[in-house]
């Protein structure tokens, strides 16, 4: 099993920044493919960005050059650096999961969710 445990939400101005981690444990050895999400009032959760296995990274067109996702092996945590914050960002951010197991394809699994409010 793998747990994932969020931080580092909160409020900021716009054009501010913010960091957000997720840490996993457990088995992390079966984690393929780690990232974010993000969930606004009203909308469909959207991919943010993620880090794969291998290192293959993949960010929403609508963070690209602002948004840095990066991972630390030996601590088991997976950040997302955001510069430049718009309003819009204003969400719930999970960190979500893909992990290989022993059915076809992978399991996926998410955090609790932090909440990022940029304000105007």
């Amino acid at each position: 099993q793998v747990q994932l445990v969020e931080s580092g939400g909160g409020l900021v101005q716009a054009g501010g920044s913010l960091r957000l981690s997720c840490a996993a444990s457990g088995s992390t050895w079966s984690i393929n493919v780690i990232g974010w999400y993000r969930q606004a009032p009203g909308k469909q959760r959207e991919l943010v960005a993620t880090i794969s296995k291998d290192g293959r990274i993949n960010y929403a067109d609508s963070v690209k050059g602002r948004f840095t996702i990066s991972r630390d092996n030996a601590k088991n945590t997976v950040y997302l650096q955001m510069n430049s914050l718009f309003t819009e960002d204003t969400a719930v951010y999970y960190c979500n999961a893909g992990l290989q197991s022993t059915a076809p394809g992978l399991q996926w699994l998410w955090g609790q969710g932090t909440q990022v409010t940029v304000s105007s």
